[in-house]
């Protein structure tokens, strides 16, 4: 280890023993206290779920849900019989992967070109793109639909010919509404990358395109690694436009199985917290699979500039 590199770490270690030794004042207190009770407040629906999920409706209903007993695992199997979770799960698969690679790439090159290229109308560009992030998706509902059932597409894409009632036309409005916001977040992280890596890749011959693909995007994984956890979530979780543009119930995304564990007289409460547990348990795989990226990809690209 040298000088250089020690240094740095003594004070690291010096600041964070200065911070562990702290005296507990009363604004420290009440601040740790405000935290712990906001933690609190956020894992009591969470908790309630998993454990009414565990449990018997008719223990429940019988001796009410604070009492303690009736704990099974019959409801996530039949949550993933009734609800049709296999097919469903594979339908969001299909969705969401094509929807958040294409969100990436299409957004980390309009990015590129906005933080590399000095132009006149790199804010009305950069503005054009996240504008569609300022609209609700419901007062676009009639226009979306409408563009989808006259875009005509070969049989091999759509059975009905058109873009509605396909994966293609719910990946691509998926798409649509995602790009302006990576844009806005890779365009600021690539704008704190060092112009000289850039002009030494172009005195050792490096075209554009291997100066984005080669250089810039190694670079930007903390911030495509943060994006991804967003995108999954959004998407995966994304209900709305799936309701309007699909028509054949086989290809409903999983969000969609909630609905079938719920009878039109009655609902087994405790069922569907167990088809919820199931449902959520993708994108917080996703979350602490990519969590080391994700805090300091999203501060960096939002504060850099």
């Amino acid at each position: 280890m040298t000088t250089a590199t020690a240094a740095p770490r003594a004070k690291a270690k010096a600041k964070a023993r200065e911070t562990e030794r702290r005296p507990w004042t009363k604004g420290r207190i009440a601040t740790h206290a405000f935290l712990a009770f906001m933690t609190f407040i956020w894992l009591v629906p969470l908790l309630y779920a998993v454990l009414a999920s565990l449990r018997d409706y008719q223990f429940t209903a019988q001796y009410g849900y604070l009492s303690f007993g009736g704990f099974t695992l019959d409801n996530y199997v039949t949550a993933w019989q009734v609800g049709e979770f296999s097919r469903k799960f594979l339908n969001s698969a299909i969705i969401t992967i094509p929807a958040v690679a294409l969100t990436l790439f299409l957004a980390s090159m309009v990015a590129f070109v906005l933080a590399r290229f000095n132009w006149k109308f790199n804010i009305v560009m950069l503005g054009a793109f996240t504008a569609g992030n300022l609209l609700p998706p419901q007062a676009l509902l009639i226009p979306v639909f409408k563009m989808f059932q006259n875009a005509e597409v070969p049989f091999w894409l759509s059975d009905s010919g058109t873009l509605l009632n396909s994966y293609v036309g719910l990946i691509a409005v998926n798409v649509g509404f995602q790009v302006g916001f990576c844009t806005f977040v890779l365009s600021n992280y690539m704008k704190a990358l060092p112009k000289e890596i850039y002009e030494s890749a172009m005195v050792d011959g490096a075209s554009i395109w291997q100066q984005y693909w080669k250089l810039t995007l190694p670079l930007c994984r903390p911030s495509l690694a943060a994006l991804a956890t967003l995108q999954i979530t959004w998407i995966y979780n994304e209900f709305f436009w799936a309701t309007v543009l699909l028509q054949d119930g086989e290809l409903f995304p999983i969000t969609s199985s909630l609905t079938n564990l719920s009878g039109a007289f009655f609902t087994d409460n405790n069922l569907v917290a167990a088809g919820a547990v199931v449902i959520a348990l993708p994108t917080v795989i996703v979350y602490f699979a990519l969590q080391k990226h994700f805090v300091s990809g999203l501060t960096l690209g939002a504060t850099k500039g």
